[in-house]
Parts: C-alpha cells; sequence; structure tokens
C-alpha cells in the first residue's frame, strides 16, 4: 500500500485550530462554571465534555492510521464511531431535558460542537506536522534530533 503523502498546515490553520479546542471548551467550562445547576449536573456536562473530546480525537487517529496503512482493528474503529456520537446524542439528550433557556442550550451544544472541531483538527494538524517533518530532508546546516 502507497502512504499517503499530507501537506504541512499553514500556520494560521494551527492557531485557528488550536483557537477552536480552547475557545469552544473554556467557554463550555466557563458556562459550567457560572451555571446556577447542582454539582451533578456540572458534572455530567464537564464529563460528556471529555468523552467527546476523547472520542474525537481517538476516531480521528484511526481515520489518519487508516489512510497511513497503520492497521486498526474494525472493532477499535467502530468504538470510536460509537463514542463519539454517544456523545453528541448523551449532550443533547441532557440539554434537552434540562431547565435550562433556550440560549443556554444553544450556547452549550455550540461550544461542544466547536470545541470537537478544534480537537479533531488539532490532531490532525500534529500528525501532518510530525509526517511532513519525518519526510522532509534536514537542510543543510540543521541539526536534527537523529545526529
Amino acid at each position: 500500500m502507497v502512504a499517503a503523502k499530507f501537506q504541512k498546515p499553514t500556520g494560521a490553520f494551527v492557531a485557528a485550530s488550536w483557537a477552536a479546542l480552547f475557545i469552544g471548551a473554556i467557554v463550555f467550562l466557563i458556562g459550567l462554571w457560572n451555571a446556577s445547576m447542582q454539582l451533578n449536573e456540572k458534572g455530567y456536562y464537564f464529563t460528556i465534555l471529555m468523552y467527546g473530546l476523547f472520542s474525537a480525537v481517538s476516531l480521528q487517529k484511526s481515520v489518519r492510521d487508516r489512510l497511513e496503512g497503520i492497521p486498526v482493528t474494525n472493532i477499535y474503529y467502530s468504538l470510536c464511531w460509537v463514542s463519539l456520537l454517544m456523545s453528541v446524542a448523551l449532550l443533547g439528550v441532557g440539554l434537552f431535558n434540562a431547565t435550562l433557556a433556550a440560549s443556554e442550550k444553544g450556547f452549550y451544544g455550540m461550544a461542544f460542537l466547536l470545541a470537537l472541531f478544534g480537537a479533531v483538527a488539532v490532531q490532525k494538524n500534529v500528525r501532518d506536522i510530525a509526517s511532513h517533518t519525518a519526510s522532509a530532508p534536514a537542510v543543510e546546516g540543521e541539526t536534527t534530533d537523529a545526529a
């Protein structure tokens, strides 16, 4: 199998990806901190955020591994998809049943999705940069870690 070649992402896209991840997650957490809900509800939403971020990164890694010819079992790949969809569904069910204003529900939903997008984009950029660095020939006069 021919290994896929990926372009190095631009600095602007890397910065935008990190910004999306941090803005989405931090805004979600600030909303939780300031919310007038019980501590167990806050814990539920915090756990869903962490579960969603982990499953999004894991899914992106699995997809990328498959593209690069790195073996990924079907069960793990399927579990990544199920986990991501479950995190989104659990947030949706929680918000649907919450006694929050519609604007608050939208706030949490959009911050959550922004954080998931940011996590996927950051993971993609990390892999692209590592792939580009490993395949780029060293410029004369540069030192590398391997030397």
